[in-house]
């Protein structure tokens, strides 16, 4: 397993981060084998292990945090905050207030004195950047987090958060954690420029497009979608839909792609994201320790430049095929209300 520092902090993590969505009542509810999983990805060279107190209502923190007794201070240990955690207006958010009350949570179920790093789960715009910034500050100063980043900011919300930074004298976002697949491409177009301008480390989510590129779901084959991922999202993967088409016929041919290198559709979606020059390490997201251990199979692959043309041709730098799962979109597109003047001051004249 190869290293690469993590947003100029000095910190070397695996290229492959051990993501832990899956840990808990949302995906696998048996610790010990959940343990297993991490213990395997240690010994394989995986020092980066990314969970979040929203993943089964912290569960998957408690898990993370029994898996890596006796072995924490060799382990890069990232969480995350923002998503509401029980009932009340104030359990959520990115305000001072719920933040060094999370932190304190968080660091209580992984059994830990302090978080390498903590990100900022999802933007949140009733509260002033610069507000969550002093917070983050505070708690690195305090020795509770060593860094912290964001996570799917889009890319004008990263440049404020360092301009603010800036002239505020705060510390800024280290790393930015973004969606990014073969299917959905479209942080080329300006997040991962961005990070690398503030050189900000990224480490990328749902290599494997929520699914779709596990090589389950084909043209042409019956999908089950009352089952897995299809049953959480069935508009994403019914056959039917005309959006779908597109996504369908490029996995066809990305699996004939897979077979004539010789690896399997996982391994060529997750080489693919760590080949990009701004990515510093992909998170595998497994439920089940053979599913671990596929998706290793393929560490090893590189993709050479004849490999990465013809990915290029089948989905174009930038594009996004689908909207990736949990993929946060801007309020000026879902509140009409701010894309619509009043009705008597629409027209010219």
């Amino acid at each position: 397993m190869r290293y690469r520092v993590l947003g100029g902090t000095g910190i070397q993590v695996s290229v492959h981060c051990l993501g832990t969505m899956m840990f808990g009542s949302v995906g696998n509810p048996d610790h010990d084998d959940c343990a297993r999983i991490v213990h395997t990805a240690l010994d394989r060279g995986i020092n980066f292990v990314d969970t979040a107190d929203m993943y089964s209502a912290g569960e998957s923190e408690v898990i993370v945090g029994k898996a890596l007794r006796g072995r924490r201070d060799d382990v890069v240990l990232a969480t995350k905050v923002h998503f509401p955690m029980g009932q009340g207006p104030n359990r959520g958010g990115n305000s001072r207030r719920w933040i060094v009350r999370a932190v304190e949570d968080s660091l209580r179920r992984l059994g830990t004195d302090w978080i390498d790093l903590y990100q900022v789960h999802r933007p949140d715009h009733t509260t002033d950047v610069e507000e969550t910034l002093g917070a983050l500050t505070d708690l690195v100063r305090a020795g509770k987090i060593r860094a912290f980043g964001c996570s799917t900011f889009p890319a004008e919300e990263i440049v404020e958060a360092q301009h603010v930074a800036e002239r505020r004298a705060l510390g800024r976002f280290r790393t930015e954690q973004p969606p990014y697949s073969l299917l959905a491409r479209g942080i080329e177009n300006a997040v991962l420029p961005v990070c690398q301008r503030y050189g900000m480390g990224v480490l990328v989510w749902s290599p494997l497009a929520s699914g779709f590129l596990s090589g389950r779901y084909r043209q042409g084959a019956a999908v089950d979608l009352t089952a897995g991922r299809p049953g959480l999202t069935p508009a994403r993967f019914d056959p039917a839909l005309p959006g779908n088409a597109a996504k369908y016929a490029a996995v066809e041919k990305l699996v004939a792609l897979a077979e004539e290198i010789g690896c399997s559709l996982p391994e060529l979606a997750v080489a693919f994201t760590v080949a990009h020059p701004a990515v510093t390490s992909a998170i595998l997201g497994p439920r089940t320790l053979d599913q671990l251990d596929g998706l290793l199979k393929g560490a090893a692959l590189a993709l050479d430049d004849a490999v990465l043309d013809r990915i290029d041709e089948i989905v174009p730098p930038g594009a996004n095929l689908y909207q990736p799962d949990g993929a946060w979109a801007p309020p000026v597109l879902t509140d009409p209300a701010r894309r619509r003047r009043p009705p008597a001051e629409r027209a010219a004249a």
